[in-house]
């Protein structure tokens, strides 16, 4: 059976079959590949490739840029794609802006909104856990307009204290709190629902940074009950370049135009330009269109299966590295509670090292401080290595990784012993 990656809605439901779904992967076609750094970025089905590749043998028009058949095609499956990343988010589609990746809608957010709504004095909350794409933009707001950053620590094991939590909204002047859904080092998920109520009940606005969480967790915006909410799509099975910002309707009223441009007015005279109204507004100039049916088409190919047996698959790839890991006492493992990822340092061992040589074995892992310096810091280590995971790892692959590890430290530790 074939499907029309570009205008159907779902998939029927298929059974988990691993070997079959790394066949989907044009990337696994090569021998040897072991990909254990899906948190930097997931590798992308053909169904994902095809449906783009659709768009530019078949549509190949601009969206929202006059009147003919190609820009009408084009606009319509750019559109259907704003709606079915509302359907996943159990969003609203007006409240789904496109932008290249997290780390601009993070941006759009500390620019349209915070820039505009925050002054000298008022709190910003965030966690140790957070990626410097959740940080660098609000230390720069903290330059400019004098706005305060506090921040929620956490234990050895990647727990936030919540209590520190609410002393701060208690503290008075918190506007705005601003937190990951899952460490991208420690693999730990805070309780985001909890922590929203609490920063509502205190009057402040919350942003979920869900670039890790959103490939392993099923994420409804409503329950949740967050104001804005990202993710990019290069680590949902889908294209680079494209990324997402829920914002609620209420939300994007108070917020002004990042950029201007073709797109986001209604009009323009030498004297003033009339803004669009909704998500468009946010999306100055030609969008990514072949990047927004792509992650469309990425949503279908993963809604193909269960959830719930996803879940189940990547939490027994995670406990299989942990046995592996937890044999070896010159490793320590950080955190608890791992999911899609586990993080390790190994006394005597550079990462960056461990990481080289398991490369030369066709082993693709992380190593450094993961964009999460502060974290490091705060766990008083300079860097570790990280192994993640997604829906097309097998146990194979993370016997592999164990071998490879057992062999590059007989090279790095010659004369220690496990």
């Amino acid at each position: 059976m074939s499907f029309n990656p570009l205008f159907s809605d779902t998939l029927p439901t298929v059974p988990l079959n691993i070997h079959i779904i790394r066949q989907e992967f044009p990337f696994f076609q090569k021998d040897n590949r072991i990909y254990l750094d899906s948190a930097a970025t997931c590798q992308t089905p053909k169904y994902v490739l095809n449906a783009m590749r659709n768009y530019y043998t078949e549509m190949g028009g601009n969206v929202h840029r006059g009147i003919n058949s190609q820009i009408e095609v084009s606009s319509n499956a750019y559109e259907e794609s704003r709606n079915k990343v509302a359907l996943f988010l159990n969003a609203n589609s007006e409240e789904i802006v496109f932008t290249k990746n997290s780390t601009e809608s993070l941006n759009l957010i500390a620019n349209a909104w915070a820039r505009k709504n925050l002054k000298r004095g008022d709190k910003i909350v965030l966690s140790i856990l957070e990626h410097h794409s959740n940080i660098v933009p609000w230390q720069i707001l903290k330059k400019e307009i004098g706005i305060e950053l506090v921040w929620i620590d956490c234990d050895e094991y990647g727990n936030l204290n919540i209590d520190d939590y609410k002393n701060y909204l208690k503290s008075g002047n918190v506007k705005l709190v601003s937190i990951t859904g899952q460490s991208n080092v420690l693999g730990c998920k805070p309780n985001i629902k909890l922590i929203t109520a609490l920063a509502h009940s205190a009057g402040a606005k919350i942003i979920i940074d869900a670039s890790q969480l959103i490939v392993h967790n099923k994420i409804d915006v409503k329950e949740i009950g967050c104001d804005f909410l990202a993710f990019s799509g290069h680590k949902l099975y889908g294209p680079t370049g494209i990324g997402v910002l829920f914002a609620t309707s209420e939300m994007q009223k108070e917020m002004t135009p990042w950029m201007g441009g073709g797109g986001m007015i209604l009009e323009v005279t030498k004297e003033d330009f009339t803004k669009a109204e909704g998500p468009s507004v946010f999306e100055a100039g030609t969008p990514p269109i072949a990047q927004a049916i792509g992650l469309k088409a990425a949503i279908e190919w993963l809604e193909k299966y269960s959830r719930k047996e996803v879940a189940a698959h990547e939490e027994k790839l995670i406990e299989h590295a942990k046995n592996i890991l937890s044999k070896d006492k010159r490793i320590n493992i950080l955190g608890k509670n791992q999911s899609g990822c586990i993080s390790f340092t190994i006394d005597g061992v550079h990462p960056h090292d461990l990481s080289d040589i398991l490369s030369e074995k066709g082993i693709a892992v992380r190593a450094g401080h993961q964009c999460a310096k502060p974290l490091h810091d705060h766990l008083n280590i300079g860097s570790s290595t990280r192994i993640s995971i997604a829906l097309y790892n097998t146990e194979d692959d993370i016997n592999a990784f164990g071998k490879g590890l057992e062999d590059a430290l007989k090279i790095l530790l010659p004369t220690t012993s496990s």
